[in-house]
């Protein structure tokens, strides 16, 4: 068996979770989110817990038993508790400015980058004196909110030299020494 396949997922107060014909569906107090399944994995739900199970041992019935129950568990934390990615903008001149759903990056290119985000994700920014500005993404999908985040760090990823660039909050960059450390 799966160690990830096989263990329960519980549902918390204010989450209805509907299995159907090849999808499973989500509602909780953040929005509703829909996974399309595999025919043959199956999903009960009793008594608040999801389990997940296969028909065999097969190789792709390991693989899908394992990434259906994690997707289910990450829709039924979105649709109750939400997630959120913090990203800096490390850089002289580099700033980040929102209106609406509308994100504004100066980046040091030649002209400002206008990024429009999906309706699920909301954005704030903030820049404090003394500090990087910051672009922080929520939502209640995430794998919808992963490949935001990895578009925007796409912009302008972070330099190996200088560290300037995107990068996501607490990240550790591998920094090069550069020339100078060569002529000692």
């Amino acid at each position: 068996m799966s160690r990830i396949g096989k263990a329960p997922i519980t549902v918390p107060k204010g989450v209805e979770v509907t299995p159907g014909k090849g999808t499973v569906t989500v509602k909780g107090p953040k929005g509703t989110l829909t996974q399309k399944m595999d025919s043959d994995i199956t999903v009960e739900v009793k008594d608040g817990i999801i389990t997940v199970s296969r028909p065999t041992d097969q190789k792709r019935h390991r693989a899908l038993h394992g990434l259906y129950r994690a997707l289910i568990a990450n829709m039924v934390k979105g649709v109750s508790e939400g997630y959120k990615t913090e990203q800096e903008l490390v850089g002289v001149g580099y700033r980040a400015s929102n209106k609406g759903q509308m994100l504004e990056l100066s980046l040091g290119y030649s002209h400002n980058i206008n990024f429009q985000l999906p309706v699920e994700i909301k954005v704030t920014t903030t820049s404090e004196k003394g500090a990087n500005p910051k672009v922080i993404l929520e939502s209640h999908d995430n794998a919808l909110l992963g490949m935001v985040a990895a578009k925007i760090r796409s912009l302008r990823k972070p330099e190996p030299y200088k560290g300037k660039g995107i990068k996501f909050a607490g990240e550790v960059l591998r920094r090069k020494a550069g020339k100078s450390a060569a002529k000692k």
